[in-house]
């Protein structure tokens, strides 16, 4: 089959980087897609994928050299893109033939425009239409990517949608000009499952009805299965593994393609170690211990007493005032909520954007006031301490972030770091500083050098342990994870999961494990809470709540979980 029947033909790409001793991110790569086909690109940080996805849009950095033949064709003309030099040429591309929809749309979208200027600014660059029919074109993409209320949502601002709301917005700015191939770069890394799902469909209708084809990018297989027609496996820059996604993904050829099906936690092999890719790969990866196998709630916690009790807890924000000044229609965040955690349990607490997750586990840790009920720990009531009565208290119940990366100071190291957590609370005595952290390091398998080096230095994962680092130091007893896995490539998700229960098993801790991906709540917890608008409607053991479905909303969740 000749290259003029694909829209898009990769040959031999390289992508390096650097002067005298360059370095090579994407080596070798090739392949092919037609119109109103899917391919998705699967691997994880640092695999190449967004830079193979960069260089067809030609938006590599400066400092990047590329080599190897990538063709467009479209409307009967053949662009060469990787000699494309003439900027006037690529822009014309760019949006009207080629759009893309980048992973963080709130990095992407002008903070000081509203909305529908950004989206009618887009129309009008590449159609030949008058600023009112912009406009209407406008209202009628808001209305077409599922967005309630088009006029208001026009006029609206970034930082006034939801993350699924933004990401609609992307969608409508890389397609209205029914461009002939969308690439989406990990368009839904940290959405709701409910929102997940949505998005795909819609995205996979609109590449129906226009019959574009799109390139898919993504780190978790599950996902490809459910969009692609054609997946490619990428490891490090080199291609794995190449084929029908059904071929690939049922019986894949490659040990690292292998490996990253194996990452994903699975219903059958709950509580068990996740295997890792030094399982599958000949590479050196930071050694883990056995886990010993978890026994089951009932056998395990209740031969302890409840570290945490939380009792008709209630959270609400003002509304707008009115001509008097009086707040009206109070918001409730967490509406009479209710639950107890035990010693060396994992609760976990599921539930979509806005349901209240955050909320709670903020009232946990003294950082959002509670209107009524109350928190019992240690005999007493934490909800009314006052902030100096809170220290001592908030360093037994400590919170590990979803971004570790903005919680720590980028201008201090990560010895630094640790040792300013336990200089604060006097945990050890000074002369000990160092010894302690050194150990800490070594508690979550990070190497000692890394002491010295400073928070840009490290990947996602390897920032994820050092905030637990930072946490333990402390000597907690209750841990809230809040997302912390949700934004790490399925192997690293793995790594973490496995160490924060070796952890839990180690140092007898208790967890409340917040998520909305499902298949890592049911794999890591014990009992399961599900949470919407502000109230738990469903709790029990993780096994039955995912199995008998007592409650629709639940069965939502699991219904929009991608297999």
């Amino acid at each position: 089959m000749t290259g003029d029947n694909f829209l898009i033909s990769v040959e031999n790409l390289h992508i390096k980087f650097g002067g005298a001793a360059p370095v090579t991110a994407v080596n070798n790569l090739s392949f092919q897609l037609r119109k109103g086909e899917t391919l998705a690109i699967v691997g994880e940080s640092g695999s190449g994928k967004s830079l193979t996805a960069l260089a067809l849009m030609g938006l590599l950095p400066n400092a990047a050299t590329i080599s190897g033949n990538i063709t467009l064709n479209v409307n009967e003309h053949v662009y060469s893109l990787a000699a494309l030099t003439d900027k006037s040429q690529w822009q014309s591309l760019r949006g009207k033939e080629m759009g893309m929809i980048f992973q963080e749309p709130m990095t992407s979208l002008n903070p000081i425009m509203c909305v529908g200027k950004q989206l009618e600014e887009a129309i009008f660059a590449h159609q030949n239409v008058s600023k009112h029919q912009a406009k209407k074109l406008t209202l009628d993409w808001l209305q077409k990517v599922q967005l309630q209320h088009p006029e208001e949502t026009y006029k609206r601002y970034p930082h006034q949608l939801s993350g699924g709301q933004k990401q609609r917005i992307m969608i409508a700015m890389a397609m209205c000009n029914h461009p002939s191939l969308l690439i989406a770069d990990e368009p839904t890394t940290s959405l709701d499952v409910t929102i997940q799902h949505e998005i795909i469909q819609l995205m996979s209708y609109l590449q129906h009805e226009h019959n574009s084809a799109m390139i898919f990018i993504t780190h978790d297989l599950s996902l490809a299965a459910a969009i692609a027609d054609d997946t490619l496996v990428m490891y490090k820059g080199e291609l794995m593994e190449y084929g029908e996604t059904s071929q690939v993904l049922a019986k894949p050829q490659n040990p690292y393609t292998k490996a990253l099906l194996a990452c994903k936690p699975s219903r059958t092999e709950k509580g068990k170690r996740l295997p890792v890719i030094s399982d599958f790969l000949d590479i050196p990866e930071i050694p883990q211990a056995p886990l010993p196998e978890r026994t089951h709630l009932n056998e395990e916690v209740s031969l302890h007493e409840p570290i945490l009790s939380v009792n008709n807890l209630q959270v609400w924000f003002a509304g707008q005032k009115n001509i008097l000044g009086t707040p009206q229609n109070h918001f409730k965040a967490v509406n009479d909520v209710s639950f107890t955690l035990y010693k060396g349990e994992v609760l976990g607490l599921v539930g979509e954007s806005g349901s209240g997750k955050s909320t709670l586990s903020r009232c946990l840790m003294g950082l959002t006031p509670v209107n009524d009920g109350a928190i019992i720990f240690d005999g007493r009531d934490i909800s009314k301490l006052s902030p100096r009565e809170w220290k001592p208290v908030r360093r037994r119940i400590q919170m590990i972030f979803q971004d570790p990366y903005s919680s720590l100071n980028p201008r201090m190291t990560i010895g630094d770091a640790i040792m300013e957590a336990m200089l604060a609370h006097n945990i050890v005595e000074k002369a000990a500083l160092q010894k302690e952290t050194y150990r800490l390091l070594d508690l979550v398998n990070l190497s000692a050098d890394s002491f010295h080096r400073y928070p840009h230095q490290f990947s996602g994962g390897q920032r994820q342990r050092v905030g637990i680092a930072r946490t333990l130091a402390l000597k907690p007893q209750i841990l809230l994870c809040d997302e912390i896995v949700s934004a790490l490539d399925v192997s690293v998700q793995a790594q973490i999961l496995n160490l924060l229960k070796d952890l839990q098993a180690e140092l007898k801790l208790s967890y409340l494990f917040i998520s909305h991906d499902l298949s890592i709540i049911h794999y890591i917890s014990d009992r399961v809470m599900v949470m919407k608008a502000g109230k738990i409607i469903e709790s029990g053991e993780a096994e039955e709540v995912f199995t008998k479905l007592q409650n629709e909303y639940t069965r939502q969740l699991i219904d929009a979980t991608v297999k």
